[in-house]
């Protein structure tokens, strides 16, 4: 965060869209993992022998069974969507070994280490190619297999662009971080296709949307990194955001998207000082500034119903809050005092050191809220509580993205606030400990209140 008183390449890119930064590691000996995860998702599989380059083991049988479907939806979904019927890709599918010898080269590239670590799909030709040698394994071992539906079924929404006549420099409608938003919109919708149960082979539950969104993030951009830059993919708020649009609306909206119609999040750093500390205030910076800033905001969002209230203090303390049912975890609302008893000793300096200095900004943010849903007397505790302490966090947040705003966020704060969501349901308990068990759906809340402001969650 920033404070107030704190302080060949480019042609390449016209016709390769590729998943963003690559993904390192090499796939390790424990195909039994690799083999579960493909039991569980899977229906039933399908033959590879239509992927070139392949070599027929288990993971290009996944995913040649995860394009298929993907084919399958596109048949159903395209002609809906656009005018016309889906057409196959005429270059068809590569599954390349980088570490192999002897491996003929890809399409569209000049030898087989350049995919190295990634998925792309190539225009020109028509193509996707796809690392099964350690981008495939990776993902499926620390993600599930539905990391591998979410990856190709971006790179199949590149295909869609190429059919429906959407491209890069279109009037400035299309920029490349548009593109991106829009193949990950798409791949939102195959997966709620999936999980409702429409695909032949693939098999997805709730339960796997958390790992398939850490996937996805793993894709980010580098913090700082420029919206207008020309290999853009977007920030892990952008990127989550888009998918889930899809996952909600279906492949419709995901067409409309354009450059006049998003307020993407990333951003560069502000200036050489918040570039120096890498957009990161050191914790005690951290909250005194959110104690000198989150009060108004509230103040300003209660409104009317806010007549009266007095915005809580903050309490730092080694030790675990103790007010109330002592359940709220990190940092609490103690109503009877009207105070936000913090301890930096615990998880809070964990998240801050582990994430970054927004994501225990936003779990502080949602106990300002509950002080805040408190004076306006909406419920504390359940379902409706839990869903609004986010929305109002987000708000929150997203009231910093405005221009001319004294405190602001930093690069790569919005990415900390999704990591946290994910990570930790802290951000969603009630006043009782109560919280939201699934990362998505806090994400979804937060984001609400992000997008739509105050009212959304219910103030103003």
């Amino acid at each position: 965060m920033a404070g107030r008183a704190i302080g060949g390449a480019v042609a390449l890119l016209l016709v390769l869209t590729a998943c963003g930064p690559s993904v390192e590691g090499s796939a390790s000996a424990s195909r039994a993992l690799v083999a579960d995860e493909i039991q569980q998702s899977t229906k039933s599989l399908v033959d590879p022998e239509f992927v070139e380059g392949g070599d027929g083991g288990d993971i290009d049988r996944l995913a040649a069974t995860v394009i298929t479907d993907i084919g399958d939806f596109w048949r159903e979904t395209y002609p809906a969507t656009f005018d016309g019927g889906w057409t196959e890709l005429r270059g068809g599918y590569h599954s390349v070994d980088p570490t192999e010898r002897g491996q003929d080269r890809p399409p569209c590239l000049d030898v087989a280490e350049q995919v190295e670590g990634n998925a792309y799909y190539c225009s020109t030709q028509d193509v996707i190619v796809w690392d099964r040698g350690a981008l495939l394994p990776v993902l499926t071992e620390r993600y599930g297999a539905g990391a591998m539906m979410v990856v190709l079924a971006h790179e199949t929404g590149h295909a869609v662009q190429e059919r429906s006549g959407i491209g890069r420099g279109r009037g400035g409608l299309y920029t490349p971080i548009v593109i991106e938003a829009m193949a990950d919109c798409y791949a939102g919708a195959f997966m709620r296709w999936v999980l409702d149960g429409n695909a032949e082979h693939l098999r997805l539950t709730a339960s796997e949307l958390d790992p398939s969104l850490r996937a996805l993030i793993t894709f980010r951009d580098p913090v700082g990194t420029d919206g207008r830059d020309s290999g853009a993919h977007g920030d892990a708020f952008d990127r989550v955001s888009e998918f889930q649009d899809g996952y909600d609306g279906g492949a419709s909206p995901c067409a409309e998207i354009t450059s006049q119609n998003r307020d993407f999040t990333q951003r560069s750093f502000n200036n050489a000082e918040d570039e120096a500390r890498g957009g990161n205030l050191a914790l005690p910076e951290l909250l005194e500034a959110l104690s000198a800033d989150l009060g108004p905001y509230f103040t300003e969002a209660l409104g009317a119903k806010g007549t009266g209230w007095t915005a809580p203090a903050v309490d730092q303390a080694r030790t675990a809050p103790d007010c109330g049912t002592g359940r709220q975890g990190a940092a609490a609302f103690c109503a009877e005092d009207n105070v936000v008893r913090i301890a930096t000793d615990g998880t809070i300096a964990e998240v801050h050191g582990r994430i970054g200095d927004f994501g225990a900004g936003t779990i502080v943010a949602t106990r300002y809220a509950l002080a805040a849903m408190s004076a306006a007397e909406l419920p504390l505790t359940g379902a409706e509580a839990q869903r609004s302490v986010l929305c109002l966090a987000g708000s929150y947040t997203g009231s910093l993205l405005k221009p001319r705003r004294e405190f602001t966020v930093s690069p790569g704060d919005l990415d900390e606030a999704v990591l946290v969501l994910l990570g930790y349901d802290y951000p969603s308990r009630d006043i009782d400990g109560g919280a939201i068990a699934s990362g998505f759906e806090r994400v979804a809340a937060f984001r609400d209140g992000v997008v739509g402001g105050a009212r959304e969650c219910g103030l103003g």
